[in-house]
């Protein structure tokens, strides 16, 4: 089997679970090339393990100062350029497209008919069990025809509907590495103004923070230690850290879970999917959630207690058998399979 494996290169959460899904298809010897679209490809990272990869400009948003900047969005909109990368994608050699909230190769596979599933955190909010917060009519259309598929499988914390799968976590760190730091606290609010972000922990020089952010250069300013984006660095400092203030992405909530961080979220306004996770996991007790860059809000989190890890799996073999073998009718199987380890019953909210 030949797959394309269409990748939402906005943010890194999309891209750190395609990184998971590469090493698992090459250790299987399945034939996959890889097609990212949301950034300049000068803008990705670490990425060896997908080879020589696609990029386009696909669809994107623009933020400033921590929020949707819906007129820029609007601005930076290249349709007559999507519609042409999705027109010109040649996609008649594949067996399947897999994809990750990805608009070019989900409409290339639907126009030219070959099997599209998708897999995202996006592709959960599909289905009417799953809280939603901050999403009215445009934005579900929106989200429903934004990457079309086949088959969707959404990824959440819990199994709230058969199409929904656990995230997959691989890293297994030495326990010496994840001895938590008391003092020590790991930030990563790329939505933010640095400065800002720079500005709020200055008022606790008792901690040290590890800031990671794109515009940050390596260095340090007091207790606070500014970090350059990078997926080996980020899981070390993620590995011992006493706690995480970030947005609320999805991969790094669950990462977060799966090693026993605590987590203070602060979702970016106007982005539903980000208030959807914070409100989701607040009431499942997970998390902490402030709407501003709040002095309060942290001083209360620094003082929170640890928090239990979560096993989420970390083999998503059983999915790649269930592409490669077509099983693709069989979804409930699927779903049993994967949250079958998972204690998912202490993650319900009260």
């Amino acid at each position: 089997m030949k797959i394309l494996y269409g990748v939402q290169g906005t943010g890194n959460g999309h891209t750190t679970r395609a990184r998971i899904m590469a090493a698992c298809f090459a250790q299987l010897g399945v034939e996959v090339d890889y097609l990212f679209s949301g950034r300049p490809k000068d803008k990705y990272f670490d990425m060896d393990i997908f080879g020589d990869y696609q990029s386009r400009d696909g669809l994107s948003f623009s933020t400033q100062s921590g929020q949707v900047n819906k007129l820029d969005t609007l601005k930076k909109l290249k349709l007559s350029q999507l519609y042409q990368d999705i027109r010109h994608l040649d996609v008649s050699s594949y067996d399947l497209i897999f994809n990750d909230f990805e608009p070019i190769t989900a409409w290339a596979g639907k126009l030219a008919k070959v099997p599209v599933i998708a897999m995202s955190h996006q592709a959960s909010f599909l289905f009417s069990e799953v809280p939603v917060e901050g999403a009215g009519f445009l934005k579900r259309t929106l989200l429903k025809n934004f990457a079309p598929a086949n088959i969707h499988l959404g990824v959440h914390w819990q199994p709230f509907a058969k199409n929904i799968i656990p995230p997959f976590i691989p890293y297994q760190l030495p326990d010496k590495l994840c001895q938590s730091v008391a003092n020590k606290v790991l930030v990563y609010l790329p939505f933010e103004e640095l400065d800002r972000v720079i500005e709020l922990l200055q008022d606790f020089p008792d901690k040290e923070f590890y800031c990671y952010h794109p515009n940050a250069q390596n260095q340090s300013l007091a207790n606070i230690h500014l970090r350059t984006p990078s997926r080996d660095g980020f899981l070390k400092d993620l590995a011992n850290t006493s706690g995480i203030v970030a947005n609320a992405g999805f991969e790094l909530s669950s990462e977060a879970m799966k090693f026993g961080k605590k987590l203070l979220l602060k979702p970016l306004s106007g982005q539903f999917e980000q208030l959807s996770n914070a409100v989701t996991l607040e009431r499942m007790g997970r998390a902490k959630v402030m709407h501003y860059l709040s002095s309060n809000a942290l001083e209360e989190f620094l003082e929170l207690p640890m928090v239990e890890a979560v096993d989420f799996p970390s083999d998503p073999t059983p999915l790649i058998q269930w592409l490669v073998n077509g099983q693709w009718s069989d979804i409930e199987k699927l779903h049993h399979q994967l949250w079958q380890s998972v204690n998912y019953k202490m993650l319900k909210a009260a």
